[in-house]
């Protein structure tokens, strides 16, 4: 059946081996073979899922402070649906204040409009009054009419916050990356060069490239002042700390897989008497995908570790802010907000390696690593 086929492949290519014996179920292959592999992959986990939460719930009861408490599980689900809710509280907020603007500005469109209709019968100085009111009332229009609301970013706008400073940094140390990745498996003397540079650097923690970037991103951003940047300042400096700390795997990977390239690849280019460019393109880089894939899916894990921390030291409004604020906030909820928090992360963490498995099996040429 071609659906199967398919079905089998995506599965393969997008690392979720958890969806094929319900494919084959519906193809009507094995059942008992079929419900041993859901036993597997789906009531074990969800077995253990279970003991984890009895564990914790026992913990909770057991970790008590005269000033704090390890949250249950019953405490951070509420949290986090209070987070959530607080969310969209909020943006209901900024819609009916953004609608109240709107409508300010219709009302003093018509108010200039009025004035500027008898500007047009009056004369004299009068005339001119009635006009500069007219315009100052446009403009009071203009800007209630592009108002933007200035709440206090929420739990959601801080991932999404996370998100973009990841993918941005990481996407910095792809650039970077690759390139010189590629120079260094093609040329020994060039990886020669380089090596130093990399393994003086690649063990480096991300609180140690803090205060670089910062200095850095200070300097660049000196004479300008807020707002006439197109990048916030902190988030320049978490974005860079990411991409110092994540460039690495994915160019040692790089490394590695232009310098592996099959031998008899090569032999065919000479034989072909293909010019660099085509080399290049024509045959190491299709054939290093596999590994470059591999080391940026390493790269986007680690970029995604250390983001919460240059969060809180850059003070970027994402999600290591809000741990940090939450835990000098010391409420009552601290905590429980805190563990829902680092669920997220976690879970964000899971599909960042999901979408990365899912480029790499999809340049594996029909051989999917295994996850």
């Amino acid at each position: 059946m071609n659906w199967r086929g398919n079905l089998l492949r995506f599965c393969d290519v997008a690392g979720l081996p958890i969806l094929e014996p319900f494919v084959r179920l519906a193809a009507g292959e094995d059942k008992r073979e079929q419900c041993i592999g859901i036993a597997k992959f789906i009531l074990l986990p969800i077995g253990a899922v279970c003991v984890f939460l009895m564990l914790w719930a026992g913990a909770a009861s057991t970790v008590v402070t005269d000033s704090a408490k390890l949250p249950s599980p019953q405490a951070t689900w509420s949290a986090g649906k209070q987070l959530i809710a607080m969310h969209y509280d909020q943006r209901a907020a900024d819609k009916a204040a953004k609608q109240e603007k709107l409508i300010e500005a219709v009302q003093l469109v018509a108010e200039a409009n009025a004035y500027t209709a008898a500007a047009t019968n009056a004369s004299g100085d009068t005339q001119t009054l009635l006009e500069d009111k007219s315009m100052a009332l446009k403009k009071r229009a203009l800007a209630a009419a592009n108002f933007t609301p200035s709440s206090a970013p929420t739990f959601i706008d801080q991932i999404w916050t996370s998100v973009k400073t990841v993918f941005f940094g990481f996407f910095l140390a792809t650039i970077v990356a690759v390139p010189v990745g590629v120079l260094c498996g093609m040329s020994p003397w060039f990886n020669a060069a380089m090596t130093p540079f990399i393994q003086i650097f690649k063990p480096v923690s991300p609180l140690a490239w803090l205060p670089l970037a910062f200095i850095v991103i200070m300097w660049y951003y000196a004479g300008y002042a807020s707002g006439e940047t197109f990048f916030n300042k902190a988030f320049l400096i978490s974005a860079s700390t990411v991409c110092l700390c994540s460039l690495w795997p994915t160019l040692v990977n790089t490394t590695l897989g232009v310098a592996s390239v099959d031998k008899d690849f090569i032999n065919v280019a000479d034989v072909l008497r293909l010019s660099w460019w085509q080399r290049l393109t024509k045959i190491i880089l299709p054939a290093s995908l596999p590994l470059m894939f591999a080391g940026m899916r390493i790269s986007l894990g680690v970029g995604w570790m250390v983001l919460i921390a240059a969060d809180m030291l850059a003070q970027n409004p994402g999600l290591g802010k809000f741990v940090w604020d939450e835990f000098q906030n010391g409420s009552e909820l601290t905590y429980a907000r805190i563990a829902f928090s680092v669920i997220v992360i976690g879970m964000i963490g899971l599909v960042l390696d999901r979408i990365m498995i899912f480029f790499r099996n999809l340049v594996s040429f029909g051989n999917p690593s295994p996850v």
